[in-house]
């Protein structure tokens, strides 16, 4: 009905807009030719209004104005989806920037754990092969000592066999030998 009300005096009001650029200064209504025009117009309308095209044409118009609301709609419930997924992106983002933070702080402190275990490690290996090395030195010094000790002993047997042989010297070169053998063994 509004809409009717809108309608209705812009339809009356054309022809008196055409009929007002003439010359002659005859109303708009007194003219035949406009006076019928407009009566045919109207009775089109009214025809046209009561075989429902008025409502089909307002209900198109209400349509397509539906369907632009819902795409308006649509639009805002996508942007708003839009940026909810933009937030959590960026959250994702922060999250993602703090666990590699936390990855790369972890592996410098596994790194540094490393490199004290391996330190030790090094430092217990290295006193292994000095206290190796040394057993070994210690082993060498013994061995070398019973070595010399058994040259003297080989020593003194052969120069007690040489001093015996001599028999003149028997008793002074036998308490000689003894010594010798006695010091050698010290």
């Amino acid at each position: 009905m509004l809409r009717m009300l809108i309608i209705a005096p812009a339809i009356l009001l054309s022809p008196a807009a055409f009929a007002a650029g003439g010359e002659t200064s005859v109303a708009w209504y007194a003219d035949p030719v406009t006076a019928v025009a407009f009566a045919a117009l109207v009775v089109f309308l009214m025809i046209a209004g009561a075989m429902g095209a008025f409502k089909a044409v307002f209900s198109g118009l209400d349509s397509r104005a539906e369907s632009i609301q819902k795409q308006i709609d649509d639009a805002q419930a996508l942007r708003e989806e839009a940026m909810k997924l933009m937030t959590d992106a960026e959250r994702r983002a922060r999250e993602a920037d703090e666990s590699a933070k936390q990855i790369v702080k972890r592996a410098k402190a596994d790194a540094k754990q490393l490199m004290a275990e391996a330190k030790a490690e090094l430092e217990a290996k290295v006193a292994r092969r000095e206290k190796q090395a040394e057993q070994r030195i210690n082993r060498a010094e013994t061995q070398a000592a019973d070595d010399v000790r058994r040259a003297a002993a080989d020593a003194a047997t052969s120069a007690l066999k040489s001093i015996l042989s001599d028999a003149d010297s028997q008793g002074a070169a036998f308490d000689k030998a003894l010594d010798e053998i006695s010091d050698s063994l010290k």
